[in-house]
């Protein structure tokens, strides 16, 4: 098949979504097809240009066997609601030149549009009514919703300007997938017919995360004892995890010289939290940068208890991915979620993890506590099992790649 993947995020981009869309478009190069990748510069989670791609504006690159068209756009220092519209607008507007090549180029078979931003699906729709094309939305983050959810947007016209359009998009398009039970739900509840979901969860790759030793872990290159316990939140710094709460508990450890918050990512709201840990004299609370992927297991088994935190108002809207490697490396997961979604009944059903309530510092206090003072080698040993059962990278992909064989076929 010929394919274009498009998207804002793309590797070499560490966390979220640009790792998955990487891996999935290096895999289906290596079975032969010819991949094209519609993308922005990289700047996520740290919320500026990488280096690497400082002065760049609109250029193709091969990585990996995948033809990447990379585009500039506008990246704020500080992400707000109106400044993070205007993000996602210059780079629909920054891909425009792209387009009106493609429609007098070669055919893609098969156009892949991953939200968010939702509002990407704008070219494809025009593209994939125009050459008679297969376009998949493919839905990573129900955007809208969260954005309402969490306040982040109040006006009441412009949030239903934005969910129609949303509706609109999805309806149009031959396919919706997704990555969560959760989230199928909440898409049917728009008014997408079943026979038009798929199913295609986040994955992670048994080979290259698997469980690791503390003294194969990375405790000594970062400066900790084999006898320290660990609580790691590794990942993007955003809005939807309730981060302040680390701060606040990590308080509460204070007078426990062998208990170590460690924090290890990026993104708009680490200074926020370093200044937090400043103002509250923390010793126990340590920050690193991202750490490599080749990095990735020696890092998950530094952990005693890794920490999986959303805001209430963020359920079932997001899956976090993070969790794909803690299962793998078979770590000890702390999970906030409520009862009824997705995360919360999977963990529950799978016994994989330490489930907590949002937003309740007491409750995530006592849930690192049972984490680090109680025997949790079951839950270790179910995580990993769950992980190999049904999250693996190469049984996901091929059966993906079926499908779309069989629709693109079909249309």
């Amino acid at each position: 098949m010929r394919i274009l993947i498009h998207g804002i995020n793309y590797a070499p981009e560490l966390t979220g979504i640009g790792k998955y869309t990487g891996e999935m478009a290096e895999w289906l190069a290596a079975r032969g097809h010819d991949v094209h990748v519609l993308t922005a510069v990289p700047y996520y989670p740290e919320w500026q240009v990488h280096t690497d791609y400082r002065g760049k504006n609109w250029h193709t690159e091969i990585l990996r066997g995948v033809h990447v068209h990379r585009v500039p756009l506008y990246v704020p220092k500080e992400v707000t609601s109106v400044k993070r519209i205007i993000h996602e607008f210059s780079f629909l507007a920054a891909t425009i030149p792209f387009w009106i090549k493609a429609l007098f180029s070669k055919k893609f078979d098969l156009v892949f549009c991953i939200a968010p931003p939702f509002h990407l699906s704008s070219f494809p729709w025009l593209y994939a009514g125009i050459r008679r094309t297969v376009w998949i939305n493919h839905i990573q983050d129900l955007q809208v919703d969260a954005a309402k959810d969490l306040g982040m947007i109040k006006n009441q016209t412009f949030l239903r300007a934005m969910f129609g359009l949303e509706r609109f998009f999805l309806n149009r398009g031959a396919r919706v997938s997704t990555i969560s039970e959760g989230m199928q739900k909440k898409i049917l509840s728009k008014g997408i017919v079943p026979q038009k979901l798929l199913f295609f969860p986040n994955w992670v790759d048994g080979n290259a995360i698997q469980p690791l030793t503390k003294e194969q872990s990375l405790r000594t290159e970062m400066g900790f004892s084999l006898e320290d316990k660990i609580v790691l939140y590794s990942g993007n710094l955003g809005e939807k995890q309730g981060l302040d709460s680390i701060i606040r508990v990590a308080a509460q450890f204070k007078d426990d010289s062998d208990v170590k918050f460690v924090i290890c990512g990026s993104g708009g709201g680490k200074d926020k939290l370093v200044k937090l840990a400043a103002e509250s004299s923390l010793s126990n609370v340590y920050f690193f940068p991202l750490q490599p992927y080749e990095k990735l297991s020696a890092l998950l088994a530094m952990a005693d208890v890794h920490l999986v935190l959303q805001k209430s108002s963020a359920a079932d809207l997001v899956m976090p991915s993070k969790l794909t490697g803690i299962l793998a490396s078979g770590g000890c997961a702390l999970v906030t979620a409520s009862a009824g979604t997705t995360l919360f009944e999977v963990v529950q059903k799978f016994n994989m993890g330490i489930l907590v309530d949002p937003e309740s510092d007491s409750a995530l206090e006592q849930g690192i506590k049972t984490a680090l003072f109680t025997d949790v080698s079951l839950l270790k040993q179910n995580a990993r099992q769950y992980a190999q059962q049904y999250l693996e990278k190469e049984e996901i992909l091929q059966s993906f790649e079926q499908r779309v064989i069989r629709l693109t076929k079909k249309d």
